[in-house]
Parts: structure tokens; C-alpha cells; sequence
């Protein structure tokens, strides 16, 4: 069923000659003839168009550019709206913006544009990684632990959110969720999650992580021993190494010992 934001962009849409014909199939019209068109190029012709509407407010504007993120899950959508985010100067509509974020992280399909957009986008960004990791993950983390509720973190939407986002935690600096890691290392249904942000902190290009504080939360995650990975992340982090790419032979050299 299309979201409340999805059948906004639809109107929004249909408003300009563009109608759906099928799963990833669109009509446009034009003074030269209807035409069909992808997701793709819907992506590309409309998303700016629909954030610099001026006969909408901002928020109908995020309202309508999160709908085409639904309608048509295509990344471009998400660099668009990113754009129009950092200028916005009220508040309420970057709010808004990122409950949208995490409503649909939540969802029980992943929203993988979504993740692509966090992980190469606002956790590479300096400038944008410490807000971004706290909205999506980090504060709600952070409350529960505060209120010794952990157990809210072991299913439902939640846990979906902020298991999908540790797993693409790579790029957040080490001092923006050490103390995260810290608090969902206590949740066994967290674990591996958790474990594969320890290992993407590593891997990736732009992965943060500090090596000995690493190993000594990898060490209290208890995960079986046969866990793929986990003896040559454990290894590379007792040498000291704290980023594949600066150490770019050390990870083959563990793994044959």
C-alpha cells in the first residue's frame, strides 16, 4: 500500500502529465506525444522540480520529495533531498525530514536507498555525521540506556532501525558511537548487528574505529568462535591496526596464520 507521502507525489505527478502504468513504468505527457518513462527518469527529470515548487511550503515540498523516494527507490532521490535539507533555516521541516529517515528504516523491507544515502553521504560527511548517526540511531540509543530499558532494543521497529543502521556505521567518527556500541553490545539480539559495524569500522575506506577499545568490545560481544570473520578482525585489532586501507596487507597475512 503506497505511503501518505507516495500518493502526494502521485497527485504531485499527475499534476504534470506523468501517470503510473505499471511497476517502474510511467506515462508522460507533452505538447509532442505521451511517452513512457523509468523510475530512473522520473528520479531525474521531477525530484528537483518537487523540492523547488514554490506554490508548496517546505514541508508539503519534504512531504511530496519523500513520496517519490517511496514511489520510485531510487538514490538520486535521496542526494536531492539532502540538498534541499541543508538549506532549509526551520527547523520542524529537518525534524520532519528525519522522522521520515527513521520511519522508513523501520519498515520490515529495508530501505536501502536510505542506507546507501547515511552511509556514503551523511556519515562520510564530516560536516553532517554526528547529527545524522544521533537522529537515525544514536539518541533513541542513548534514552534507553539512560531509562536502563535495553530490552526495547530487542525487536520490533526499533531494533530494525538501529541493527540496519550499526550495520552501515562504518564512517561514523569513533567518539560519536563508541558510547552506542557500548550500550547495544548489552543486547544479545544486537550483537551481530553490532559485530558488522566493528568489522565495516575497519573495512571501509572512510571507517573509524580505535583499535584496543574495539577489541575489548569485540571480546564482550561473546560471539561463536566459527563466527565468518571474526578471528581476523579480532587479530588485525590486537596489532594495532585501525583501517584496512592503512594497513592494506595486514587482513590476508592474519587470515593465512
Amino acid at each position: 500500500m503506497p505511503t501518505p507521502e507516495a500518493n502526494d507525489a502521485l497527485r504531485w505527478l499527475a499534476e504534470q502529465g506523468v501517470t503510473a502504468l505499471g511497476k517502474g513504468r510511467w506515462s508522460e505527457s507533452s505538447p509532442s506525444g505521451d511517452s513512457e518513462r523509468s523510475n530512473h527518469d522520473l528520479a531525474h527529470e521531477w525530484t528537483t522540480a518537487v523540492l523547488g515548487d514554490d506554490r508548496l511550503v517546505p514541508m508539503q515540498r519534504l512531504r511530496t520529495g519523500l513520496g517519490l523516494l517511496d514511489l520510485l527507490d531510487e538514490y538520486w532521490v535521496t542526494i536531492e533531498l539532502r540538498t534541499f535539507i541543508t538549506e532549509q533555516a526551520d527547523p520542524a521541516v529537518t525534524d520532519a525530514f528525519w522522522a521520515g529517515y527513521r520511519q522508513r528504516l523501520e519498515a520490515v523491507e529495508p530501505a536501502e536507498q536510505v542506507l546507501y544515502s547515511l552511509w556514503v553521504d551523511w556519515f562520510e560527511d564530516q560536516g553532517t555525521v554526528e547529527a545524522a548517526f544521533s537522529q537515525v540511531a544514536g539518541d533513541d540509543v542513548r534514552r534507553v540506556l539512560a531509562r536502563r530499558r535495553q530490552f526495547d532494543l530487542a525487536s520490533g521497529p526499533v531494533h530494525r532501525r538501529v541493527a540496519r543502521v550499526l550495520e552501515h556505521s562504518g564512517p561514523v567518527r569513533w567518539a560519536h558511537k563508541h558510547d552506542v556500541y557500548e550500550a547495544v553490545a548489552t543486547v544479545p539480539e544486537l550483537r551481530l548487528p553490532l559485530f558488522r559495524g566493528l568489522r565495516a569500522s575497519y573495512h571501509d575506506v572512510y571507517g573509524d574505529l580505535e583499535p584496543m577499545p574495539a577489541l575489548a568490545l569485540l571480546d564482550r560481544l561473546q560471539l561463536p568462535a566459527d563466527t565468518p570473520h571474526l578471528a581476523p578482525l579480532r587479530a588485525v585489532l590486537a596489532a594495532g591496526a585501525g583501517n584496512h586501507y592503512r594497513h592494506p596487507h595486514l587482513w590476508d597475512a592474519v587470515r593465512q596464520e
